[in-house]
C-alpha cells in the first residue's frame, strides 16, 4: 500500500514542503531515498523501535520511502515522525489515511516514542499555511511558535501515540490558541539593564543616544575598566521597539537557527549578539556545509556587539564589510544560494593599545613605540571607514562613582531615539531601501545635509587642524544630520556640525602618537 505524509524542509529562512511516500509491500529491507543525510537515513532504526515500545506493529516486509522532491538534500531528525506516520499508514494502522494529506507533520523521535523539539517551526508554519494545508502537527515545544500563525490549526503534541490517537479521533487534540500581540507587546519594554545605573560617561551616553536614534555603527576606545562593554550592553534599551514586520524577520532567523527558547513566541526586544573573539569566518557571517545563519544575521534589527575588535581575526571582520554594506550576506554552494538578512548596527570596543593606558589620564602606557598605531593598523581602513562614529572612554572619576543620584533613564533617551527615528521615516518614506541617517547615499547626502557657510568654515577649519582624512567629511554630515534631528532642528546648525566633529578620534593623523 503507497500512502504520503507531508513535512518540511528548511533552505535558508524559508521552508519548502516534502512529500514523504512511503509503500509497504512484499519483499524485504528498508529502503530510504531522495538525498537523505546520515541523520535522515539512521531515522529508520529510531523510526522501528518507537512504533515497537508502544506495541504497534512494524512491518517486516519491504518499506521503501521516497522523499520527493527527490533532487534536494535532506537534512536533520526531524522527518522522524512524518515517516513514522507514513508507515503506520499504509501498513493499515492508521483508519484514514486520506487526512493525512490535510497536514504538515514534523517531529523528532525518541526510542519510546516521545516527541523531541525541532528547528525552524515558524517558517515551516507559514510555508503550510501558504500551501493551504488545514493544519500542523509540531512537538509540544514549539507549538507556541507555530501557532503565532492564524489561519492553520497547530497542533502541539509530545508523543508518537497522540498522533496516532488524533488520527483515529481528530477531537482528541485541540489546536493551539496563541494571542500574538498580547505575548509581543507585554515583553517589548522589559529589560533587565537601564542607563540610570551608570555613574557618569555622559559623554558616552549621548554618543549612544546618536547612534541608536542614526543607526550609526559605533566604536569605543579605552582603557579596561572605563565601562566600555557595560555601556554597550545597554545600547538595545534604548533603540525603537520592534515592529510586527521586524519580529516576524527576527524570530525566523533565530528559529532557523535553533536558538529560540522552548514554548517561545515572536522575539519582542531587538537582538544583542556578542560573539567572542576566537568566533570563526563562518560561525559569524554565516554558512557550513548546510548553511546556517551566522552571528550577524542573528543581529539582524538589532546589535551586533564586538568587544576587543582588534583581537578578533582578520579574515572574520574583512567578509563582514560587504553584509554591512547591503544589509544581507549571500551564501553560495554549488547547487544553491541562499541570502541571509543582516541588518544590524554594529557596535565595537577597543583597548588603545596592547596594555590598554595609551591616552590614560593616570597611568603610563608601557608600550614600546610604533606599537599603538600597529596594534591600531589590526582594524582596516575599509571596515573603520564604515565606522561613523569613534568615542573616546576615560575612567570614570571617584566623586562621580559615589554620587547618591541616578542618572537619566534609558525610557527617556529611547523617547528622543524614537522621535528622531520618526523624523528620518518620513524623509525617507518614497525610498524603499533607506530607513535611517546612516544608510544614506551620496546623492542623499548633497540634498539632505546642506550646511550654511559657517558650519562649512568650520568642518573646514577641523579637517586642515586635526588633520582629519576624507572619510570623515561624509560621515561628520551624516552624523550632524541626526544631531538635528534629535534636536528637532529642520536645518542643521553649526553647533550640530560642532558636535559631530568630536567622533572622529580615530581619523586624528596624531591619534596614535
Amino acid at each position: 500500500m503507497l500512502v504520503k505524509t507531508f513535512g518540511s524542509a528548511i533552505y535558508g529562512v524559508e521552508a519548502i514542503t516534502i512529500t514523504i511516500e512511503v509503500s509497504v509491500s512484499e519483499g524485504q529491507h528498508y529502503f530510504i531515498v531522495g538525498l537523505p543525510d546520515n541523520a535522515v537515513k539512521e531515522s529508520l532504526q529510531r523510526i522501528e523501535t518507537a512504533i515497537k515500545s508502544n506495541r504497534l506493529y512494524m512491518p517486516r516486509t519491504k518499506i521503501v520511502i521516497n522523499l520527493a522532491p527527490a533532487d534536494i538534500k535532506k537534512t536533520g531528525s526531524a522527518f522522524d515522525l512524518p515517516i513514522a506516520i507514513g508507515v503506520l499508514g499504509a501498513s493499515d494502522q492508521i483508519f484514514s489515511p486520506d487526512k493525512l494529506a490535510q497536514y504538515v507533520i514534523m517531529g523528532e523521535l525518541s526510542l519510546d516514542g516521545t516527541i523531541q523539539p525541532i528547528k525552524g517551526a515558524l517558517p515551516i508554519a507559514i510555508q503550510a499555511r501558504k500551501e493551504g494545508f488545514k493544519g500542523l502537527i509540531v512537538p509540544m515545544q514549539n507549538a507556541k511558535e507555530a501557532g503565532m500563525v492564524n489561519n492553520l490549526e497547530v497542533y502541539g503534541v509530545s508523543h508518537i501515540r497522540e498522533v496516532v490517537q488524533f488520527f483515529k479521533e481528530p477531537e482528541s487534540l485541540q489546536p493551539i490558541s496563541v494571542n500574538t500581540r498580547e505575548d509581543f507587546f507585554e515583553n517589548q519594554n522589559s529589560f533587565d539593564v537601564d542607563f540610570n545605573d551608570v555613574k557618569g560617561q555622559e559623554n558616552i551616553k549621548r554618543a549612544l543616544e546618536i547612534a541608536a536614534a542614526g543607526g550609526h555603527n559605533l566604536i569605543l576606545i579605552g582603557p579596561p575598566g572605563a565601562g566600555k562593554t557595560m555601556l554597550a550592553k545597554r545600547m538595545p534599551t534604548i533603540l525603537p521597539p520592534l515592529n510586527l514586520l521586524e519580529a516576524l524577520e527576527t524570530t525566523k532567523i533565530h528559529s532557523v537557527a535553533g536558538k529560540l527558547p522552548d514554548n517561545a513566541s515572536l522575539v519582542s526586544r531587538r537582538p544583542f549578539r556578542s560573539p567572542h573573539h576566537t568566533v570563526s569566518d563562518v560561525a559569524l557571517v554565516g554558512g557550513g556545509a548546510i548553511p546556517q545563519p551566522g552571528e550577524i544575521s542573528l543581529a539582524h534589527n538589532g546589535v551586533l556587539f564586538l568587544d576587543e575588535l582588534p583581537e578578533f581575526k582578520r579574515t572574520a571582520l574583512e567578509v563582514m564589510r560587504q553584509p554591512m554594506e547591503e544589509r544581507k550576506v549571500t551564501i553560495s554552494r554549488t547547487k544553491i544560494s541562499l541570502d541571509f538578512p543582516s541588518n544590524f548596527m554594529l557596535l565595537a570596543s577597543m583597548n588603545p593599545c596592547p596594555c590598554g593606558f595609551f591616552n590614560h589620564p593616570e597611568r603610563n602606557c608601557t608600550c614600546p613605540p610604533g606599537s599603538v598605531q600597529k596594534y591600531l593598523n589590526k582594524i582596516s581602513g575599509p571596515l573603520l571607514d564604515r565606522i561613523d562614529l569613534h568615542v573616546e572612554v576615560t575612567p570614570v572619576s571617584f566623586s562621580e562613582l559615589s554620587k547618591q543620584s541616578n542618572g537619566e533613564s534609558s525610557s527617556e533617551i529611547r523617547e528622543r531615539v524614537i522621535r528622531a527615528r520618526e523624523i528620518q521615516s518620513k524623509r525617507y518614506e518614497a525610498n524603499d531601501s533607506i530607513y535611517t541617517n546612516a544608510q544614506m547615499s551620496s546623492k542623499h547626502l548633497r540634498e539632505i545635509c546642506v550646511i550654511n557657510t559657517v558650519a562649512e568654515n568650520l568642518l573646514k577649519r577641523a579637517m586642515e587642524k586635526l588633520q582629519l582624512s576624507a572619510r570623515a567629511y561624509d560621515r561628520i554630515l551624516k552624523v550632524s544630520r541626526t544631531i538635528a534631528d534629535l534636536a528637532n532642528s529642520e536645518d542643521i546648525q553649526t553647533e550640530h556640525v560642532a558636535e559631530a566633529i568630536q567622533f572622529r578620534s580615530l581619523d586624528r593623523a596624531s591619534w596614535a602618537g
